[in-house]
C-alpha cells in the first residue's frame, strides 16, 4: 500500500483583509522580474504581490499599508525581494528604504538582492553605485533611485521623504520607529508601507499589534478595511491548539495545523524538519509561536482589564494583608519562557492572601530562589502546571529539592481561575497592589476550557505568570496535602 503524501502548505492565509476598490495590479511583471533574476517565488508569495500591488484607477495603491504575518524561514524575504525590484526598475520609486530591528537582519537583506540585481547584466548595467560600510549601505541607479538599509531606531530614517517602506522584523516595531518612518512618506504623491514578520512578541509588537486588530475588526464587521492589505498565517490558538493540560497535544503535533501556518511547507520546510522542531522545542510555546504563528500582541489601552476591573481589584488592596499559617507556592513562565513568577497563597482574615514573592526574566534563577524559599518558609505544597511553560521545572525541583510538587488537571485549572474570579468578586481575596500583578490582570483575557474557561497565555500582549502563578497558589490551599511548618513569612 502506497504511504499517504505529505500535506503541501496552505497558500491562502488564515487572516485576511484587503481594500475592496481596485483596477488592476502590478504584481504579474514584479513576478516576471523576479523570475528574470532567477527569483522564483511560490504561489502564496504571488498571491501577496498580486493584491498588495492592486491599483485603483487613479494609479494610487489600492493599499497604503500591507503586513505578511508568516512564521520564520516560510521564504518572507522573497517578497521582498520583488517588491524592491519592482520599486527599482518598474514603477521608478525614487527612494526605497529597507529596515530591520537588527542591522544584521538588513545587512543579509541587502547582500541578497545585491547578487539578484548585480547576477544579471540588464539589471547590473542600470547600478551606479553600491555601498556597504559603516556609515551606508545602498544600492543607487544611473537615474538616481536609491535603496537604503538601516536598522530602526527613534532617529533612523528621518529627512528622507520614502516611496516604498519595507520594516522587516515587523514583530519587534514600536512607536519611536514608527514616528521616525511614517512622515517621510507625508508629501510623496503614491507611498506604500510594507510589514513583514513573523508571530507576536509582546510588547515590542505594538504596531503589529495594532495592523492585526484592524484587519480582526474589518473581519468581524464583514467590511474590508479600506487602507490594509493583512495576511496572517497561524492556527487558531482556541480551536487548532491543544489546551493547557492536554496530554496528546493534537493540535500542535497535527500536520495539517503545520499545513495552515507554514504555506511553504513541503517546498521550503520538509515534514522531518517540523517533526523535529517540535521534539526540540517541546511545549514551553516556543514550537506555537515560531512555526504556528500563536503570538503575543499588546492591547491599547481601551483594550485593558477585561476580566476583572481595575476598580474592583484596587479596591482589595491592604497594605497589612499578610498570610497567617501556612502557604502554598506557585510557579508560572511565560509560553517562550521569557519570565517567570512564583506567588505566594494564604490565609488572611477570613480570606485569602496573594502576593507576587519573585518575578523575573529567563527561568534559570527559579531552583535556585525555590530551594531557599522550601527551606525558610515550609510550604504545604507547590502548584506547577506540567503542560504550562514551567512544567519542565518539575522533575529538577522533585528530584534535587525533594518537594512536593502538584499539577492542577485540565478541569482543576479551570476551578483554579473561575475561584479567583470569584473571590474578587465576593471581595474574599487581599493583596499589596503589585504592578506584576495589576499588569497582568489589565491584560488578561479568558480562553474557553470545556464548559468553563482559564486565562489566556497567547494573543495578550502582556505576561501573565504572575496572575496564573497567583491563580494557581491560591488553588493549592484547598490541595489535600501533607503541610509543614511555616517558619518565615518574609519573602
Amino acid at each position: 500500500m502506497l504511504a499517504e503524501p505529505e500535506l503541501k502548505g496552505v497558500q491562502t492565509p488564515r487572516l485576511f483583509t484587503a481594500p475592496p476598490t481596485f483596477q488592476s495590479s502590478a504584481a504579474q511583471e514584479a513576478v516576471e522580474l523576479a523570475a528574470m533574476a532567477g527569483l522564483e517565488l511560490f504561489p502564496w508569495q504571488q498571491h501577496v504581490l498580486d493584491i498588495g500591488m492592486r491599483e485603483r484607477a487613479d494609479g494610487k495603491w489600492s493599499a497604503f499599508e500591507c503586513c505578511v504575518n508568516v512564521p520564520r524561514q516560510n521564504g518572507k524575504g522573497g517578497i521582498i525581494e520583488a517588491r524592491e525590484l519592482a520599486g527599482l526598475f518598474l514603477l521608478k520609486e525614487h527612494l526605497i528604504v529597507h529596515s530591520a530591528h537588527e542591522f544584521k537582519t538588513s545587512r543579509v537583506a541587502f547582500q541578497r538582492i545585491q547578487s539578484l540585481i548585480l547576477g544579471h547584466p540588464d539589471l547590473r548595467k542600470r547600478v551606479k553605485r553600491v555601498l556597504n560600510n559603516t556609515t551606508e549601505t545602498s544600492i543607487t541607479l544611473t537615474t538616481g533611485q536609491s535603496l537604503q538599509f538601516i536598522a530602526r531606531s527613534g532617529g533612523s530614517g528621518r529627512g528622507w521623504t520614502g516611496d516604498l517602506n519595507i520594516l522587516d522584523e515587523a514583530m519587534s516595531l514600536g512607536d519611536d520607529a514608527m514616528g521616525a518612518l511614517m512622515p517621510t512618506m507625508s508629501a510623496v504623491p503614491n507611498p506604500q508601507l510594507w510589514y513583514l514578520g513573523s508571530a507576536g512578541i509582546g510588547g515590542p509588537s505594538v504596531q503589529l499589534g495594532r495592523l492585526r486588530r484592524r484587519a480582526q475588526a474589518a473581519l468581524e464587521a464583514g467590511v474590508p478595511d479600506p487602507s490594509l492589505a493583512y495576511f496572517e498565517w497561524s492556527v487558531d490558538p482556541h480551536v487548532d491548539e491543544c489546551p493547557s493540560g492536554c496530554t496528546d497535544h493534537d493540535g500542535v503535533d497535527d500536520p495539517a495545523s503545520w499545513a495552515k501556518s507554514n504555506p511553504s511547507l513541503g517546498y521550503l520546510i520538509s515534514h522531518e524538519f517540523v517533526r523535529n522542531e517540535r521534539a526540540s522545542l517541546g511545549s514551553g510555546g516556543i514550537f506555537e509561536r515560531e512555526r504556528l504563528g500563536v503570538g503575543a500582541y499588546p492591547s491599547d489601552e481601551a483594550d485593558t482589564w477585561q476580566v476583572i476591573g481595575e476598580d474592583a481589584w484596587r479596591a482589595l488592596a491592604a497594605a497589612e494583608s499578610a498570610p497567617e499559617g501556612e502557604v502554598v507556592f506557585a510557579i508560572d513562565a511565560t509560553p517562550e519562557q521569557s519570565h517567570a513568577a512564583i506567588a505566594v497563597a494564604g490565609r488572611w482574615r477570613g480570606g485569602t492572601h496573594v502576593e507576587i514573592a519573585h518575578h523575573q526574566p529567563g527561568m534559570g534563577w527559579v531552583v535556585a530562589k525555590a530551594k531557599r524559599m522550601q527551606e525558610e518558609h515550609k510550604p504545604r505544597c507547590w502548584v506547577v502546571d506540567a503542560g504550562g511553560p514551567a512544567g519542565a521545572l518539575i522533575k529538577e525541583l522533585e528530584d534535587e529539592l525533594g518537594i512536593t510538587v502538584v499539577s492542577p488537571k485540565m478541569r482543576e485549572i479551570a476551578q483554579a481561575a473561575g475561584q479567583f474570579f470569584n473571590a474578587v468578586a465576593d471581595q474574599s481575596i487581599s493583596h499589596i497592589d503589585q504592578p506584576p500583578l495589576a499588569t497582568a490582570l489589565a491584560g488578561a483575557q479568558k480562553r474557553p476550557l470545556g464548559e468553563a474557561w482559564a486565562w489566556a497565555r497567547r494573543g495578550v500582549g502582556v505576561d501573565i505568570s504572575p496572575l496564573v502563578a497567583a491563580t494557581n497558589a491560591k488553588w493549592g490551599l484547598g490541595v489535600e496535602v501533607e503541610s509543614g511548618d511555616v517558619v518565615d513569612n518574609v519573602w
